[in-house]
């Protein structure tokens, strides 16, 4: 096997998006356990502007190439990988290098991707779906029929997961959305409300508290999260972001998640009260990950979700999602198109 020269996105150095550039590169053939895949499409989420600005928690310095997960072929095997064949459809939660034409990855963290479904659909499972199937299926055990679930960020790729497998739990769910996406919110079932006005503080009280809240923006959010809890019964905080500052607006501002997360995670340590906190992350080396892959994708092929695709941008027209992350109207995963015959 040979060398090959490709095309990968750099981030040279943490800032703007002037740092983030296209350039020519080399690969070198797979590791003996590794497979060698042809990109097709790079999924493209809030990591990918805090991994620019630096502030994504325990990320590699710069230079790097993003792309937290994938969907491609693959082209070579090295002399241990044996599951795949050339030319199989797979797709994988990398965390890095998905942008990019070709990516070495260690066999084991690749799922085959039935040739049935959409491949923009499957790369919506691979992260954004698996993440929300494990808040839902692994943070805790309160979701289901009539419970009150409260998700911020509605709209967004994760937080749109979420609400529509807690509706499968036949939970009863509301949030904070865009107000241009709550009729399309509506219309699956659930209760959208305005994140800035605070109206939805007072609801959720009057109505005796949520049993569950979802919350990737952290920060001060968590605190608003933990207020309107139901008191009497068990109820949960669920963190599993910090993307205050990019919903705002400020996105060239940074602060650590840390202290925010030991915040968090602090609540637990009050005895007089029922509610409590967690902070969730997806993680491939989980020992649940690839059964929750597999049954998200599941669901997939037997069409009782439907994955919507917010935005897709051309790989080398990398720095327009980056400029432009929360300009975009709309619900569901971003991708990047890493091959432009896609």
């Amino acid at each position: 096997m040979t060398t090959h020269t490709i095309r990968k996105v750099v981030i040279s150095a943490f800032g703007d998006p002037s740092n983030v550039n296209v350039v020519t590169a080399e690969i070198p053939p797979p590791a003996k356990h590794e497979v060698q895949c042809d990109v097709i499409y790079s999924g493209f989420s809030g990591a990918d502007i805090n991994m620019r600005l630096g502030s994504y928690p325990m990320q590699k310095g710069a230079p790097l190439t993003p792309g937290y997960c994938f969907v491609g072929r693959v082209s070579a095997n090295g002399d241990k990988a044996t599951k795949f064949r050339p030319g199989d459809l797979v797709g994988a939660l990398t965390v890095y290098d998905s942008e990019a034409q070709k990516i070495n990855i260690t066999e084991k963290y690749l799922i085959a991707v039935p040739e049935s479904v959409d491949m923009r659909e499957a790369l919506g499972v691979v992260l954004d779906w698996n993440t929300a199937y494990g808040l839902v299926h692994r943070a805790t055990d309160l979701v289901g029929k009539g419970q009150r679930v409260f998700v911020h960020c509605m709209s967004g790729a994760v937080g749109y997961a979420v609400t529509t497998l807690c509706l499968l739990q036949g939970a009863i769910v509301y949030g904070t959305a865009s107000e241009r996406n709550h009729a399309a919110l509506r219309e699956i079932g659930a209760h959208p409300f305005t994140y800035t006005n605070k109206d939805w503080m007072n609801k959720m009280k009057e109505m005796g508290g949520a049993h569950v809240v979802y919350d990737p923006i952290g920060f001060e959010s968590w605190d608003e999260s933990w207020e309107i809890l139901i008191r009497n019964e068990p109820s949960r905080v669920v963190g599993f972001g910090g993307n205050m500052n990019i919903i705002q607006g400020e996105a060239g501002k940074t602060r650590s998640q840390f202290p925010a997360q030991m915040k968090l995670l602090a609540k637990n340590g009050c005895l007089v009260t029922k509610r409590s906190t967690s902070f969730y992350y997806i993680d491939r080396d989980r020992s649940t990950f690839m059964e929750d892959q597999q049954a998200i994708m599941q669901l997939l092929v037997q069409g009782r979700i439907e994955v919507p695709i917010k935005k897709i941008w051309d790989m080398e027209n990398i720095r327009e999602p980056h400029e432009n992350w929360n300009k975009i109207p709309g619900m569901g995963s971003c991708l990047i198109r890493v091959d432009p015959s896609a």
